[in-house]
C-alpha cells in the first residue's frame, strides 16, 4: 500500500505499513478460528489471546531490527528504552472483545511519540483491509474505497452531533451523569466501536468520541489521525491525551469546546 496524494512529512510514515503488514500476518490466522482466551483480571474481564501477543511480537521485532535506538511501549509485552526521543506505542488488537466474538470492529494501533507528543499513527483493520493514518498535519485512508485524504466534518452544535463511546460502562459514577447529559442532547450515539469510532470522526462520518480509563496505547496512534484530519483530541480538562485517561476527540473544535464545558465538571 502507498500513501495517496501528497506524501507525509514524517519520514517514518512508510514504516507504519511495514508494521501493519507484520501484525496482520501474525493476527489474521487466529481471527474467527479456535483459540483460547485468557482473562488478565482477577475481578472483571480483560481478555487477551495468542493473536494479541503474536501481533505485538512481530511489530517489536521489526522496530528493533530497523530502529534499535527507538523505544517501545506495548500493551502485551511492556516497555523498553522509554527514555528515547522516539517511542512506538503499540496495541496489536484494540477491541479484543470484538475480536473474540468475531466482529470486525477491532484494529491494530501503531503510534509514535516524538519527545512525548503523539506524532504519527495508524489504525489497521486487516480483515476489512482498511488503514487510517495520520501525522498530525494530514490524515489518509487506504482500503476497499481506494486511497484518499481524510477530513473531519463541520459540526458546531451538540444537537446535530453523532457521538461515540465503546460502552457507557467505561464511566464511573461521577463521570456517567456528564456523559448522559451530552447523549440526551446529541442527535445520535453509537456504542461498541473501540478504535473505529476515532477513525469515523477523522473520516467525517461522526463528530466526537468520549471515553475514560484509556491507556497510552489506546489513544496515541489515533491522535495524529484525528488532528491530521482537522480535529482535536484532549483530556476532559483540555490537556494532552498522550498518557490516556479521560479522553474526548472531536472533528470540529467548536463542538470540542461545548463538550469540554460539560466533561470538565466530571474530570479527575
Amino acid at each position: 500500500m502507498s500513501m495517496p496524494l501528497a506524501a507525509s512529512i514524517n519520514p517514518l510514515a512508510p514504516f507504519l505499513d511495514q508494521l501493519a503488514d507484520a501484525a496482520s500476518a501474525a493476527i489474521m490466522p487466529h481471527f474467527r478460528q479456535g483459540f483460547s482466551v485468557v482473562n488478565k483480571l482477577e475481578s472483571g474481564f480483560d481478555p487477551v489471546t495468542i493473536a494479541d501477543k503474536n501481533g505485538e511480537t512481530a511489530m517489536r521485532a521489526l522496530i528493533n531490527q530497523h530502529h534499535p535506538d527507538h523505544g517501545i511501549l506495548g500493551e502485551e509485552h511492556g516497555a523498553e528504552n522509554l527514555e528515547a526521543d522516539l517511542v512506538w506505542v503499540l496495541d496489536p488488537i484494540d477491541g479484543t472483545r470484538a475480536f473474540i466474538t468475531g466482529l470486525p470492529t477491532w484494529g491494530c494501533l501503531i503510534g509514535l511519540r516524538s519527545e512525548g507528543k503523539p506524532s504519527l499513527g495508524m489504525m489497521a483493520q486487516p480483515y476489512i483491509g482498511e488503514r487510517f493514518s495520520g501525522d498530525g498535519q494530514r490524515a489518509w485512508y487506504q482500503g476497499p474505497l481506494g486511497s484518499k485524504d481524510l477530513k473531519t466534518r463541520p459540526c458546531a452544535s451538540l444537537k446535530e452531533a453523532t457521538l461515540f463511546t465503546t460502552t457507557p460502562a467505561l464511566f464511573s459514577k461521577t463521570e456517567r451523569p456528564a456523559f448522559d447529559r451530552l447523549e440526551a442532547e446529541a442527535q445520535l450515539t453509537r456504542y461498541g466501536t473501540d478504535c473505529y469510532a476515532y477513525c469515523m470522526v477523522a473520516a467525517g462520518h461522526g463528530d466526537a468520541v468520549i471515553e475514560s480509563g484509556l491507556q497510552a496505547y489506546d489513544i496515541v496512534a489515533l491522535v495524529p489521525i484525528i488532528e491530521g484530519a482537522g480535529g482535536v483530541v484532549t483530556t476532559w480538562t483540555g490537556g494532552s491525551p498522550a498518557e490516556g485517561g479521560q479522553i474526548v476527540a472531536s472533528g470540529d473544535p467548536r463542538l470540542h469546546d461545548i463538550l469540554l464545558k460539560e466533561l470538565s465538571k466530571a474530570a479527575d
